[in-house]
């Protein structure tokens, strides 16, 4: 088992389960720049200097203060461990709630939940069952990092997931963000916009890879090389203002199918015109005019051998003249 970055117990009801907190994410080989002194190349530090001296404080120095207003008050890990923290040790579920009503905003880090021990292991898998057939996710408190925090407990699987929540007030309003000028859908442009939805296929193991970073190495690795870098075409430029807007969805359906391959023309087309849906929603729809038939009529009989005789006769007199019509 990995190291537990957590261990202490989830208390649901009177029922104690001893867990543990592993971490479900990792942050991987993410893009990280540090900053150089552009003269040499030389790195920037951040020295951590006291105000008072204008010194550099070493690490084992450097304690914990809250700032209130102009003054800051020191507080040591005795002060800290006064505080009445029943969470410090145990993840408290408070209440079960329906998946949706979790605001994604509130939603932080992720651990595996754990059972330590044969004793938890029935209580865990109970929990997690239950949760599975109520179709809820479990809301409670738990001390994470000297710090209380709400947390989501949901089921993944086989196992438990936790989240660290963010408290409600820790939201920004979105004031100031929204549109500020009503606009008016209509039935079309909506049906438009979810046939351009569903056009979309699944997503690529491409989609799914940081290509930024590995573009970024690349770029390293020359430099480190001594050798030129190659230059990468030019990524596709946004389009001017949009004038027609479903005859923007019309295109992007176009443009998702032709990416899959599909064909964009023929008639075997899974997506329904996007025309054609605006006619339907608005009640504009008009019967297109019957097309005529291009095969030859069946014919009988005599006339049936009349016509093989003249097109073999039409034939042989193409072939002499070489496909060409005579002037």
């Amino acid at each position: 088992m990995p190291h537990s970055l957590w261990q202490g117990a989830l208390s649901f009801g009177l029922v104690t389960v001893p867990i543990s907190l592993h971490a479900a994410t990792d942050s991987g080989p993410s893009v990280s720049f540090v900053r150089v002194h552009k003269a040499d190349g030389g790195r920037v530090r951040n020295r951590p200097e006291c105000s008072l001296e204008e010194t550099e404080v070493p690490t084992e120095e450097i304690g914990r203060g809250y700032e209130t207003g102009e003054r800051i008050v020191p507080l040591t890990d005795d002060d800290l461990a006064q505080l009445p923290l029943p969470t410090a040790k145990t993840l408290t579920i408070l209440a079960f709630v329906p998946a949706g009503d979790i605001d994604p905003l509130q939603i932080e880090r992720g651990y595996y939940v754990a059972p330590t021990g044969p004793a938890a292991n029935k209580p865990y898998v109970l929990l997690r069952d239950a949760m599975k057939d109520h179709g809820s996710v479990a809301i409670g408190k738990i001390a994470l990092r000297s710090k209380e925090t709400l947390a989501l407990v949901r089921p993944m699987g086989d196992v438990l997931v936790l989240h660290s929540l963010r408290w409600p007030d820790q939201i920004r309003t979105p004031a100031g963000v929204v549109p500020d000028r009503p606009a008016d859908i209509s039935e079309a442009e909506l049906a438009a916009a979810e046939e351009l939805m569903n056009s979309y296929g699944p997503l690529d193991e491409e989609d799914l890879r940081d290509h930024y970073r590995e573009r970024i190495e690349e770029i390293v690795t020359a430099k480190l090389e001594d050798r030129d870098i190659e230059a990468p075409g030019k990524a596709p430029q946004p389009r001017g203002q949009v004038l027609d807007l479903m005859a923007a969805l019309e295109d992007s359906v176009r443009a998702a199918k032709s990416a899959r391959g599909e064909d964009t023309g023929g008639t075997d087309a899974s997506v329904t015109p996007l025309r054609a849906i605006e006619d339907k929603v608005t009640g504009t729809a008009k019967r297109s005019p019957a097309r005529k038939s291009t095969r030859t009529p069946k014919k009988t009989g005599g006339k049936k051998t009349a016509a093989k005789a003249s097109a073999k006769k039409s034939a042989a007199k193409k072939k002499a003249t070489g496909g060409r019509r005579a002037g």
